[in-house]
């Protein structure tokens, strides 16, 4: 991929003067028995796990990146997304003077991290839609808003933004535009990735806590142009990644058939869950969903997630969130979990024909 010219400009002058921490692991990444290790001051006795991860994570950005198409020049792996969405924001935007762009109803930590970097949030709300609203973007966007964050599909909504908006924003957007893609293996279209040669201003975020089922090892990844992987190699932990989780994540990796197992059921649950509750007379509407879960707007949401909490069910209640009153947020659980809720749903309903 050709260099950018506009990638430097964006980011911020104290970064573009660092070097990364450099230690002889990530220059020597070669092991075996003819190999002494002496450079770190590691204890040299053996138990798998005395030695420092590799800091670059070649072998596991290797594979994810054979499977998903693309090069590993264009990957950082992280501690979960959150770590990754962090380094988007201390690379790019100057605390106490850069701005950002979400899009609420909409994943929180955006918002978070704003906070945790004296960063200006500044909320476009998506339209009746739950769709990008470009014009209001872009009428929003200036010359210190280095950030457009996208969730697609969207937390809490469930749906996938506009291909064709999405493109808009990115041929117009005078910054950056992060794309969330934690629920893409759900959707019924492909990711972004096939854009990066296309767009040296998409940052595309993922995780391996939703359909890889990995939440527990705390990986996220990012794809981009490599000098934007480069400026975040410049600030990241050297050693963010451990080894445990290193492990962890080529095992899973290699069982693609467990994977694809998975996300059918997930998909098979969630269609068979939408339906149950489209006929459930507490429930107003069922939006549609692209993710593995399903938004509901109820009659009471506060009163329905109490009942569930007493009843041993634990989900979420979204109600707080723009154009999400009285909603429900229930991930698609396996079938047994999922005809409990819906066992339990049932019951909510026969206590209100009683009383009527």
């Amino acid at each position: 991929m050709k260099q950018s010219s506009r990638i430097s400009g964006w980011v911020r002058k104290t970064v573009q003067g660092l070097s990364p921490y450099a230690s002889a692991r990530s220059e020597f990444s070669e092991t075996g028995e003819s190999v002494v290790l002496l450079d770190a001051n590691e204890s040299p006795f053996e138990n798998g796990i005395n030695r420092y991860p590799d800091p670059l994570q070649r072998q596991l950005k290797a594979l994810l990146a054979a499977q998903m198409g693309v090069d590993p020049g264009h990957m950082l792996l992280g501690n979960g997304s959150d770590e990754v969405l962090d380094l988007v924001f201390r690379v790019f935007c100057e605390p106490n003077t850069d701005a950002v762009i979400t899009l609420p109803p909409t994943f929180g930590m955006f918002k978070v991290l704003a906070g945790i970097n004296a960063i200006t949030n500044i909320e476009v709300p998506l339209d009746p839609d739950f769709q990008p609203d470009v014009p209001a973007i872009l009428e929003a966007s200036g010359p210190r808003t280095k950030v457009l964050f996208l969730c697609s599909p969207n937390n809490p909504t469930g749906n996938v933004a506009e291909p064709d908006r999405v493109r808009q924003l990115l041929d117009a957007f005078p910054g950056l535009v992060v794309v969330d893609e934690a629920y893409i293996q759900f959707a019924s279209g492909p990711g972004l990735e096939r854009w990066l040669e296309q767009y040296d201003n998409l940052i595309i975020t993922r995780t391996l806590s939703k359909a890889y089922g990995m939440a527990g090892i705390r990986l996220g990844m990012c794809l981009a142009h490599p000098e934007v992987i480069g400026y975040m190699n410049r600030i990241k932990l050297p050693y963010n990644v451990n080894e445990l989780t290193q492990r962890r994540a080529l095992e899973a990796l290699r069982d693609k058939a467990q994977f694809q197992h998975n996300v059918e059921v997930i998909l098979s649950e969630r269609n068979r869950l939408a339906a149950y509750f489209e006929r459930c007379p507490i429930v107003e509407k069922v939006f549609p969903s692209e993710a593995n879960f399903l938004l509901v707007r109820v009659d009471d949401a506060a009163l329905r997630y109490r009942q569930l909490v007493d009843a041993g069910i634990v989900v979420r209640n979204r109600s707080g969130q723009l154009r999400c009153e009285n909603t429900l947020r229930i991930t698609v659980g396996t079938p047994e979990e999922n005809n409990r809720l819906m066992a339990v749903v049932d019951r909510l309903k026969s206590i209100e024909n009683e009383k009527a």
